[in-house]
């Protein structure tokens, strides 16, 4: 199962390194990673999706919690939540097909955010499954390049991940 872990760690050199360390050390994969300091900016927050059983997540949350850099770890997938990605995509745009992109990308609430004669570099953010969509929808083989930026997430509601 897919799992979506925040943890709010100390913003200093190495930090990040000791945290993906853990990982590799136990042989769990990390997805997606996405790291950048909070509101206080001696604070960072990394959000981190991993593929494993419950236990496992449970294993790896409990290692977290012992590194010295770590202030505080949440699942987010045990809770109602709120999670973005931010994808990038240059799509070969000529003809007919450049309408037919055009309305795609406004039925996803997508913006192009460069035009050349025969591209379009298209900006959309969603959970994975509308980036997904887009893709096919828009045709593979129209795909040139694709730059995802790793999932983000919050909880709903009153939780937090603060100090």
């Amino acid at each position: 199962m897919k799992h979506l872990i925040s943890v709010l760690m100390e913003n200093e050199s190495g930090s990040l390194s000791r945290v993906v360390g853990l990982f590799s050390q136990r042989g769990y994969n990390i997805e997606t990673l996405n790291v950048a300091p909070t509101d206080d900016p001696t604070l960072s927050r990394l959000t981190l999706t991993t593929v494993a059983d419950d236990s496992k997540v449970e294993q790896i949350t409990k290692q977290l919690h012992k590194l010295i850099e770590v202030v505080k770890v949440t699942t987010l997938t045990d809770s109602v939540h709120i999670e973005r990605e931010l994808m990038l995509i240059k799509v070969r745009a000529t003809g007919n097909n450049r309408e037919e992109i055009k309305r795609s990308a406004d039925i996803f609430r997508a913006q192009i955010v460069d035009v050349t004669p025969s591209l379009y570099t298209i900006q959309i953010t969603g959970d994975a499954a509308k980036l997904d969509g887009f893709i096919e929808v828009v045709g593979r083989d129209k795909v040139l390049e694709v730059v995802r930026s790793g999932v983000i997430g919050i909880a709903r509601g009153e939780k937090t991940l603060a100090v």
